[in-house]
């Protein structure tokens, strides 16, 4: 099946004019590659439990746009009025279905009265309802089908819904300002570099777009997280630096796979150390990634670890971090199905095995946690057994652009805005140098300061918060 429908929002208001697009792209044996998502909003166990209201899912109306499959081959499938000057601000989705975002995506609609702007939200294709082949199965039946998911398709996708929209409702000379976090980020810069004829400017918010090839240490990610938590607590990094060796002397022991079992709670039986490693690993990672308010995740973990009973034992405290930060469960899966949506596990699996090469690895004693560096060979390997391709390690920085980027942005970029948070762990892989020029920027939030760090042009800026706590 070619064709399908893409899912459209649509909200009238009196003071804004909002559209929402949910994007329609008709609109193994091999261990899964280590997966860190990108993505802007964590699990609700993360944060305040994302409530989208009924006076908020009022506001939309919803519609479908009929996407082309391949915008590169001339042979087109099809996948299955506003203030005529009046901005367009729209959200470029990533891995994950739409819908999750739509109710923790505040800076839009704060924002759009003050601009009596137009808001779209378009999803990104083999995300959520946007499925092309009639369904997720027939979609990622194959390398053959899966090849037409990729980051230069979906920015095509963008393109072309917001010129046909511009078109629809009589607005032609409304500039579009393309808004995106984390991987969506990453996403609008790019659209902005290879769209400027669609798009006047990009906000990109915690875009890692220098995390390919050798560009950025491979460690840097993991150096983050262990900054975060040393941050807040010396006690809790120590422990948690102390606590691999101590999980594999117990794994070493007579039914030690049992002991660890039972003393995490662990749903069923580990198989292994390194499953309750990983298990531990995406913890910490998880809640550095989104430790922002109200919750502070990393504050929570640490809470726990130093908070555990006088007299426990290493292992003891790092069980008590677990459930301060997981919550108090009867047992705990370590499958990653337990903190990612298994859709973005499918879809973020093949993007990092065929383009989205990010290299995130660790050497020895480098950071708080045990060694893992990144091994092309290996990665490519599992790859290959999982989807019958091999990644292309250089294709983002080919086809893109990375390396000599401060010159490359002043030739050729304009009105693009990088912003990070520096307590995320991808903060590492932006667009950003230090300098000692101070600038509150025009959205500040509560207990945020940000801070120009290194703007490549007047009209392409670095942008970071150095609040104690908080993500760009």
């Amino acid at each position: 099946m070619n064709s399908s429908s893409l899912k459209v929002l649509l909200h009238w208001p009196i003071s804004i004019l909002a559209l929402v697009i949910f994007f329609s792209t008709t609109c193994v044996s091999a261990t899964q590659p280590h997966l860190l998502r990108l993505g802007v909003l964590g699990r609700t166990f993360l944060r305040e439990p994302a409530t989208f209201s009924e006076s908020v899912s009022e506001e939309f109306q919803t519609f479908y746009y009929n996407q082309t499959l391949d915008h590169f081959n001339y042979r087109p499938e099809i996948l299955g009025g506003a203030n005529a000057s009046a901005p367009i601000f729209a959200y470029l989705g990533a891995e994950a279905d739409l819908d999750y975002d739509l109710s923790g995506i505040g800076f839009l609609t704060d924002n759009a009265h003050q601009f009596k702007a137009l808001l779209v939200y378009i999803e990104h294709r083999y995300y959520g309802k946007s499925i092309p082949f009639g369904s997720r199965e027939e979609a990622f039946k194959n390398a053959s089908t899966l090849g037409y998911f990729n980051s230069a398709q979906a920015i095509a996708d963008y393109a072309e819904v917001l010129i046909y929209i511009k078109k629809k409702l009589l607005a032609e000379n409304s500039p579009v300002i393309v808004v995106g976090a984390s991987y969506g980020g990453m996403l609008a810069s790019w659209f902005r570099l290879k769209y400027p004829h669609v798009a006047l400017g990009a906000l990109a918010s915690s875009a890692p777009i220098l995390y390919f090839d050798d560009i950025t240490p491979h460690n840097g990610y993991f150096s983050i997280v262990t900054k975060d938590f040393r941050e807040a607590s010396e006690s809790c990094y120590k422990t948690i630096s102390e606590s691999w060796s101590e999980i594999d002397r117990v794994a070493s022991e007579p039914n030690g796979l049992s002991i660890l079992s039972k003393k995490f709670r662990i749903c069923g039986q580990l198989n292994n150390s390194d499953e309750l490693k990983d298990f531990l690993e995406r913890t910490y990672s998880i809640a550095a990634q989104y430790d922002a308010p109200p919750s502070y995740p990393v504050t929570v973990v640490c809470g726990g670890i130093d908070g555990a009973p006088e007299g426990s034992d290493i292992l003891s405290r790092i069980f008590a971090g677990v459930v301060a930060f997981r919550g108090n469960m009867s047992c705990y899966y370590t499958s990653n199905t337990t903190d990612y949506p298994i859709e973005t596990i499918q879809g973020w699996g093949w993007q990092t095995c065929s383009e989205m090469v990010i290299p995130i690895g660790r050497a020895v004693n480098d950071t708080m946690f045990p060694p893992a560096p990144f091994n092309l060979t290996t990665f490519s390997r599992d790859c290959t057994s999982l989807y019958g391709v091999s990644p292309r390690p250089h294709w983002v920085t080919t086809y893109y652009g990375g390396h000599d980027i401060e010159l490359i942005l002043r030739r050729f970029a304009s009105n693009i805005i990088f912003s990070n948070g520096l307590r995320d762990p991808y903060s590492i892989g932006g667009n950003w140098k230090h300098i000692d020029t101070f600038f509150c920027f025009c959205f500040c939030f509560s207990r945020v300061v940000y801070m120009v760090l290194k703007n490549i042009s007047n009209s392409v800026l670095a942008i970071l918060t150095v609040n104690e706590k908080g993500r760009g």
